[in-house]
């Protein structure tokens, strides 16, 4: 039977079970919430009378509150104590949620979405410190297995559920169907969690760090959000907002290391500690392919393959279901001691090679094409995500834990912001080189190019009763659309393939991982 962890008192340690099932639903909620809203979106839209633009809002602005208070996650804990905020954390996230499913305009729904994002923070980096915290070294690898599963498949999860409730029921319904877990979270929570021995009540405030991590954060967020739409750099608004990131986040790093601070928001000395500092760079990474790749797949295949909502979210389970079996493996490799960097290294492999497969498919490709690469894409994020995770702590001693897990989950969340974004971009600017390209050969001195406009038009003639005229047009509209198509999907399919990329890029921040149990111990396991 596993020792307590000295500083862990009697009644946390027998208890800790139940702390991580409530810890679990908190935060397979606030994963699931990122997911399932945007399969609602264009349903949203119509109901609410809003645009394009407006309506992305709904999803812009609970990211925007997010990664503004993630990184203040560990000082609100020390400010106010772990279990109350925690429990304030809960109860804030699922109020504004249930709000956003009574609003009756679009000024209401993003309001509480920006509510519904700063509450939300707490509920991972703070429930994943508690659990480094709260069970023994020799538990961490089973419990990071189990709470790992809700954070990496249930976002494969939420466009399935998000797509089946916008196909038969109202876009309403995805706001209230938390309920039940959300009172059992909270519940579970407030019996069972104390607050943390390591962390002192802080009395002093940082405003100047709150002031710059703000603005440099929620500007940062606002470009990477709306830059493409608003052609980046050739819009004021984006460059005065990149200034202004980029200056109140050099300050804020200057003022946080600064020993003028006695008591900074965030202690980035944290990355002192070589492994957290390679487990960081690998979280960027991480939330980049994971957050990345579930978004660009839905638009392809239900732009260029015609899926519905549910189809799509038919499709991205059984990669989901993959992730779950290598988490668990993972989980009892590490368990026996295996190094968790050859994990991390196999995965690593794996999500490159689901990228080249998935960087293959064609206009013409079935729903069993896309799920071969979603399995092999899932497997080896399921490899990698639990090893991170458990290598990032396995240094880190008392109040570095809080620390070390805001920083760990902002820069994951940050991975896929950016994710998003370059993405977006890229496949906007491939779409437009590719149809160029495909163009350039579309002339009349084409003979194929010529056969199949006369061929068409032909037909049109002579089952749809057009003109010649109006058949040619129509013929010419139609090779315009297949143009499209084909230039779309090898746009998508440059995007996988960059995902895939990434990964390789990241391959020297394995380098800086120590081996857990090698390094400095994680915590004390005698009573």
């Amino acid at each position: 039977m596993a020792t307590q962890i000295s500083d862990v008192s009697d009644e946390v340690f027998a208890r800790r079970w139940w702390i991580l099932i409530g810890l679990i639903m908190a935060s397979g909620l606030e994963i699931l919430d990122t997911t399932v809203v945007n399969v609602a979106l264009p349903q949203m839209q119509g109901n609410l009378g809003a645009t394009t633009d407006e309506i992305a809002w709904v999803s812009t602005g609970y990211i925007l509150a997010n990664v503004i208070v993630l990184p203040m996650t560990a000082w609100l804990s020390g400010r106010f104590g772990r279990k109350r905020y925690l429990m304030v954390s809960i109860l804030i996230f699922n109020i504004a949620r249930f709000m956003c499913g009574l609003s009756g305009s679009l000024g209401e729904i993003i309001f509480w979405r920006l509510v519904q994002g700063a509450g939300g923070a707490a509920l991972i980096s703070t429930a994943q410190s508690t659990l480094v915290e709260i069970f023994p070294r020799s538990q961490i690898a089973t419990v990071q297995s189990l709470f790992g599963l809700g954070l990496i498949v249930t976002p494969t999860l939420g466009p399935l559920l998000g797509g089946y409730i916008t196909d038969n029921y109202s876009w309403r319904t995805i706001f209230f169907i938390h309920v039940p877990l959300a009172v059992a979270s909270l519940t579970l929570v407030g019996l069972f969690l104390q607050d943390s021995v390591h962390q002192k009540r802080v009395n002093t405030v940082d405003v100047a760090g709150i002031i710059m991590l703000a603005a440099g954060m929620g500007s940062l967020q606002y470009v990477l959000e709306e830059g493409e739409r608003y052609d980046w750099f050739d819009n004021a608004w984006i460059i005065r907002l990149t200034f202004i990131a980029v200056v109140s986040l050099v300050s804020f790093v200057f003022w946080e290391l600064s020993p003028r601070n006695t008591a900074p928001i965030l202690d980035l000395r944290v990355l002192k500690n070589r492994s957290l500092a390679g487990a960081v760079v690998l979280g960027l990474v991480l939330g980049f392919g994971l957050y990345g790749g579930v978004f660009i797949y839905p638009l392809f295949v239900q732009t260029i393959l015609g899926f519905t909502p549910t189809a799509t979210g038919l499709a991205l389970l059984p990669g989901g279901i993959m992730t779950a079996i290598a988490v668990v493996i993972c989980g009892r490799l590490l368990q026996r001691g295996f190094d968790a960097r050859i994990l991390i290294l196999a995965g690593m492999s794996v999500y490159m090679g689901a990228m080249w497969v998935l960087g293959h498919l064609t206009t013409q490709s079935g729903l069993g094409d896309t799920q071969t690469g979603l399995m092999v894409r899932g497997f080896g994020l399921g490899l990698v995500f639990i090893p991170i995770s458990t290598v990032a702590f396995a240094g880190l001693q008392g109040a570095e834990i809080a620390q070390g897990a805001a920083l760990y989950n902002l820069m994951r969340q940050l991975g896929g912001s950016f994710g998003i974004a370059v993405l977006n971009t890229y496949i906007v600017k491939m779409t437009a080189y590719h149809r160029a390209d495909l163009v350039s050969h579309l002339h009349p001195g084409n003979l194929l190019f010529q056969q199949r406009i006369h061929g068409a038009a032909g037909a049109l003639i002579t089952n749809g009763g057009y003109s010649l005229a109006s058949a040619r047009a129509a013929a010419l509209h139609l090779m315009d659309h297949l143009v499209q198509a084909q230039a779309m999907t090898m746009a998508y399919n440059n995007a996988f393939i960059l995902l895939g990329l990434t990964f390789v890029l990241a391959l020297p921040a394995v380098l800086l991982l120590r081996r857990p149990g090698r390094g400095a111990p994680m915590a004390a396991e005698a009573h």
